[in-house]
């Protein structure tokens, strides 16, 4: 009955959903203050009846109720509780259940914190996030229902993806998801900017936190998404442009292209109609990433056809939420440009408007270039143009075209005026930190073993952000009476991100050292400072697998570093091979080791790799979504939006 009770639930947000919002839009339109007053309450309601629905198909799982068709297909009675819980939203449709009951809670935590903003504004955009739960809901029930049943039940699953079956992989769809879906809240009150036609300063002050806090997630679930990737699949890369992290990347500058837009909007009112548009780029390009990973589209533009209702569902819906809200825009995007105070929408050349701006474009264009790689080859392959593939030479050339002036600009931009600059003085201050960057660079270029050129630019780029961070703190702390706010931190913290994480990308695409070998118990390899002895192997049994487990003596200098059990495993339901690296962390580099086959002989491939500062990638990445936190608390953004 369980199962049948959460397929209820879902029914009743659905009507729920429809409620919430039919009658505060119109209720907003006709300034009917009854209708209005539905959003908060039918917010709450959605939200109580989405998060019984996954806490039925959770008990499902943990109870391995294998008369549910979902549950049967990935879990089985060897699985181990932990990714029971995982393996909810392990595929398609748990997983899209998982982002409707994220898409719930954002839209309860506005209902819940929006109390000071005037009735109008709360039902516009509670009634524009209800309009995106309409859609996900409706998929649930009418293509991906995560109840169906299966009778008669089967004695055993056929288990969970044993790729999923991890640590990092119990919280990276959770975080990924709450930045992809935060995005709604910004697109919400786009739409209603775009309804009432002018764009408030007040009223973005108070939307701002949600777009950090949405690009904090974000930032988080890729990162950590990364990281899995890097230990789990055995490679050793931390980024590979395949499609599926494209998807995740371009909402990604989106929306870092947004926080910068609204920066500006909010304080200066200029870059009004551009900040709407971001607004709705973030959001569209989230939802158009979720449905082609989760309908198969990127793996093959069959799948449209293996499940066309599916397919014809998700461009339907794609078509008329994003594609409604960019016919809104062309209707009435002028109108709110024009709405703005055009003495403050004024700039000159030299100030931190044209820099923010061109930050925004730059952005954008490399958005673009991302979605064009992402899309052509399966536009081509739909079309019958013959099978194309792009990769790292295509992205990683043009990323870098395109993010080498913004790395350039970045130090500028905290140190110039608003509206009016004189471009010698930003110069000025920031010349003695570029002639120390460029030695920097020097120094890295002449002192690098190997790869000279890639490392004196990672050094020379993360000097120059670093530097150039540091000038504007100390250029805060020297003028009296003023404060170093939250915001200012939490820019702060995200530039030394970037700085951190320039300097792990690109000194360990230089410095890196990798070889494929085959050793046998006894033998060894050398590698630079570095020697690896298998001691040989053993086999160990976990609780769903059997896996082969090397025990590999790492040397540096000739005296041990670290013993690393690198593993290749068998899992029993499925009888699929993973291999799991052996790892020795270091916050300066990694040493990492992955077990290959047998090759005969007691002979096995290995796969052994020295990467230095790669750990700096991942903790430029949370330093990022860290400056995202801290920006959002600060006090400004709580004060009430009728506060000038």
């Amino acid at each position: 009955m369980l199962p049948e009770l959460g397929q209820l639930f879902l029914i009743l947000a659905l009507l729920t959903a429809v409620l919430q919002a039919a009658l505060p839009l119109a209720g907003a339109q006709r300034g009917d203050a009854r209708w209005m007053g539905v959003a908060r309450p039918a917010a709450f309601a959605q939200l109580a009846l989405v998060a019984g629905a996954f806490a039925i198909l959770t008990h499902a799982f943990v109870t391995q109720d294998f008369s549910v068709a979902y549950v049967a297909e990935n879990s089985n009675s060897l699985l181990p509780l932990v990714y029971r819980y995982s393996a909810v939203w392990g595929a398609h449709e748990g997983s899209l259940l998982l982002w409707t009951l994220i898409l719930a809670l954002w839209t309860g935590a506005v209902a819940l914190y929006s109390r000071r903003l005037p009735a109008q504004v709360v039902a516009r955009v509670i009634g524009t996030l209800a309009l995106v739960s309409v859609g996900f809901l409706a998929f649930l029930l009418f293509t991906s229902n995560p109840f169906a049943r299966l009778l008669p039940a089967p004695l055993e699953g056929r288990d969970l993806n044993p790729l999923l079956q991890d640590p990092g992989l119990v919280i990276h769809p959770p975080l990924l998801y709450a930045g992809y879906v935060g995005f709604a809240v910004p697109f919400a009150f786009a739409i209603a900017a775009l309804l009432d036609g002018q764009v408030d300063a007040r009223w973005l002050r108070w939307t701002r936190p949600w777009t950090n806090v949405a690009w904090g997630f974000l930032t988080i679930g890729i990162a950590l998404g990364s990281w899995w990737a890097y230990y789990e699949l055995g490679w050793g890369g931390w980024w590979f442009w395949d499609p599926v992290e494209n998807a995740s990347f371009m909402p990604w500058l989106a929306g870092a292209a947004l926080l910068h837009s609204q920066a500006v909007t909010e304080k200066r009112g200029s870059f009004g109609a551009w900040t709407l548009l971001l607004a709705i780029a973030a959001f569209s390009l989230s939802l158009l990433g979720t449905f082609l990973v989760r309908s198969g589209v990127l793996t093959s533009v069959h799948s449209f056809a293996a499940d066309p209702t599916r397919g014809l569902f998700i461009l339907v819906f794609l078509s008329l939420l994003c594609g409604g809200a960019l016919l809104l825009y062309a209707l009435r995007g002028g109108r709110v440009a024009a709405s703005a105070d055009e003495a403050r929408q004024r700039f000159a050349p030299a100030s931190r408007e044209t820099l923010l701006l061109a930050n925004n474009l730059l952005l954008t264009c490399a958005c673009a270039m991302v979605l064009l790689g992402t899309l052509y080859p399966l536009l081509a392959d739909a079309l019958d143009l013959g099978k194309l593939s792009v990769g790292p030479p295509y992205f990683g050339t043009l990323f870098i075209v395109l993010m080498a002036p913004l790395v350039a600009l970045l130090p500028f931009g905290p140190l110039t005026r608003w509206q009016r600059e004189q471009a010698s003085r930003p110069l000025a201050l920031l010349a003695p930190w570029a002639g120390l960057a460029l030695l920097a660079g020097a120094i890295g270029f002449f002192l690098a073993p190997q790869g000279a050129w890639k490392t004196a630019a990672g050094v020379a780029a993360a000097t120059w952000v670093l530097l150039g961070t540091a000038r504007f703190v100390w250029s805060r702390r020297q003028l009296k009476g003023s404060r170093f706010t939250a915001e200012m931190l939490g820019m702060t913290l995200a530039h030394t991100g970037i700085a951190v994480f320039l300097a792990g990308a690109l000194l360990v695409e230089a410095l890196e050292q990798q070889r494929e070998v085959a050793l046998a118990p006894g033998q060894h390899l050398d590698l630079g400072r570095y020697r690896f002895e298998l001691q040989g192997l053993d086999e160990r049994k976990g609780p769903n697998y059997v896996a082969e487990r090397a025990h590999v003596q790492v040397l540096r200098d000739d005296r041990p570093l670290a013993l690393l059990h690198p593993e290749k495993r068998l899992y029993a339901s499925g009888g699929q091979n993973m291999t799991e690296a052996g790892i020795h962390p270091g916050l300066f580099g990694d040493v990492y080791v992955a077990l290959g086959e047998p090759l005969g002989g007691n002979a096995w491939a290995m796969r052994v790799h020295v990467k230095p500062f790669v750990r700096w990638i991942w903790l430029g990445a949370a330093l990022m979504a860290l400056g995202g936190f801290v920006t959002a608390a600060d006090r400004r953004f709580r004060r009430s939006p009728e506060t000038p």
